[in-house]
């Protein structure tokens, strides 16, 4: 009789839950998936955390490894969980202790394609005239190599620096492009952004700035003044010579002269 109330009360402890988990939720930036959560009030100290993944159209969950026994506070990187970009997922969370567990808390459906936020690209400018030269570079993480392909068209916002004027151009995708018709030796800084075919959300890069044409210094143009005015003054000082010369013509030395030559 004993033993039999003590496994009573050894299951009734076990079987005792713990608040499950709330707020889970799955966010993706760049193809780089993380799932986040909150512990339940009051969830103890001592408790840890599990979570488990399930593919559309699957009817088995199927663990995270490396998150099996995750602390209060602390993500899961979900980004190899997740492998097919073009899937659907769910998740869930389930709190737990050597002796007591809670509900699972699920998530919402995932969709790594269609929910990922593409971040802003890397970009530098260089003058090339009236124009402005843009490199447009991506993280090279492994989960943007396959929403590269469905890249679009490159949203470009223009704004030139000296009094505001802006304007906004969209192009086709491209790693290099080129703006034109702009001022010569003007600073335009430049905010880029790209659409893609699948997902909608996107975020725009920091402005570049650069000028069209690298302005002259002031050294640069005392250089060319003062180059400019030694040329004309030795062109007034050869046409001076010139115009002497014919106008006022030497004299010819007496060594130079015949003195013994006889007219016919």
């Amino acid at each position: 009789m004993r033993l039999w109330r003590l496994l009573l009360h050894s299951h009734l402890v076990v079987c005792v839950s713990l608040p499950a988990p709330s707020n889970v939720s799955i966010s993706s930036f760049n193809m780089e998936h993380t799932l986040r959560f909150l512990p339940g009030l009051p969830t103890p100290s001592d408790a840890r955390f599990t979570v488990q993944v399930l593919q559309f159209r699957k009817n088995t969950w199927r663990p995270v490894a490396a998150c099996l026994e995750l602390t209060a506070g602390q993500t899961c990187n979900l980004t190899r969980a997740l492998k097919d970009p073009l899937n659907q997922y769910w998740a869930r969370v389930r709190a737990f202790t050597p002796t007591q567990t809670s509900n699972w808390t699920m998530s919402e459906l995932f969709r790594p394609l269609f929910d990922t936020v593409l971040g802003p690209p890397d970009v530098s400018a260089s003058g090339c005239g009236n124009c402005l030269l843009l490199q447009i570079r991506f993280p090279s993480t492994t989960g943007l190599q396959h929403f590269k392909r469905f890249y679009r068209r490159v949203v470009l916002d223009v704004r030139r620096s000296r009094d505001g004027a802006q304007f906004s151009l969209s192009l086709p995708y491209e790693e290099e492009n080129i703006i034109s018709y702009l001022e010569t030796g003007v600073e335009y800084c430049v905010t880029v952004s790209v659409t893609s075919l699948i997902s909608p959300n996107r975020i725009s890069s920091e402005p570049c700035c650069a000028f069209t044409s690298p302005p002259r210094s002031r050294s640069s143009l005392h250089l060319v003044l003062s180059l400019l005015g030694a040329f004309c003054a030795l062109g007034f000082l050869l046409v001076g010579l010139v115009v002497h010369g014919v106008v006022h013509p030497s004299p010819m030395p007496a060594s130079w002269r015949c003195t013994h030559c006889s007219v016919p």
